[in-house]
């Protein structure tokens, strides 16, 4: 049973990722394209107000999916089984963190780019992620560097599968992590400093997307 909470839950952060790019990928350059922009900038609001405001309501809705469907699938668990994963609290907030990785994404595309180009921006480098990460498990199983650097650089690049494969490991009981043959956790563990990269690869994108969105006509 757990084993199968296990693939569940696998499913909902991929759900997490796509539910964070669909409903935000068209948050800034729609209204952009669509001159709604103009109503909002016409208002007594400064630019980068319209920006974080965006990114708040989208933070509140990105929590309560997280709570709702994987909090809802921990709490089943725990009601048919009395078992509870360890450091669920943070565990969460690494799942809420990758999309706030993919909402920073987007806020950054959405002042540079149109709705179809960013769409498939971010949807290129989630590939390039869950790639890379695959192949950095495989390249620490037969010991290659090369492998490894390629799924390293994919992770400073997109951090979303790395940050999700961390949080998977804290989440897994002491006794899986030992016994199972799981190549999250035999053969690539992120450092908890990719928690830190990941802060700071959100305040910098976000940031870019607030200078152009200052500046670009609207």
């Amino acid at each position: 049973m757990l084993q199968g909470r296990r693939n569940q839950i696998f499913a909902i952060n991929f759900l997490i990722v796509m539910m964070s790019a669909l409903t935000s990928v068209d948050s800034i350059s729609g209204e952009i394209s669509s001159h709604t922009i103009q109503t909002i900038a016409s208002k007594p609001l400064r630019r980068w107000e319209i920006i974080i405001g965006k990114l708040l309501g989208q933070t509140i809705m990105l929590i309560g999916y997280v709570l709702f469907m994987a909090g809802g699938l921990i709490l089943e668990v725990y009601l048919m089984t009395d078992y509870l994963p360890p450091n669920i609290l943070l565990g969460l907030g690494l799942m809420i963190l990758e999309g706030l990785i993919v909402f920073s994404i987007t806020a950054v595309g959405g002042t540079y780019l149109s709705t179809l180009a960013n769409g498939v921006l971010v949807f290129m480098l989630y590939g390039m992620a869950f790639a890379g990460s695959w192949v950095e498990q495989i390249g620490a199983a037969l010991e290659s560097e090369t492998a490894i650097l390629v799924g390293i650089i994919a992770s400073l690049i997109m951090p979303t599968e790395a940050i999700w494969r961390l949080a998977s490991d804290l989440m897994q009981p002491v006794l899986i992590r030992k016994t199972e043959m799981s190549l999250i956790v035999l053969y690539s563990k992120p450092s908890p400093a990719m928690m830190v990269y990941a802060c700071i690869y959100i305040v910098v994108l976000v940031a870019l997307a607030l200078r152009q969105f200052s500046k670009r006509d609207l």
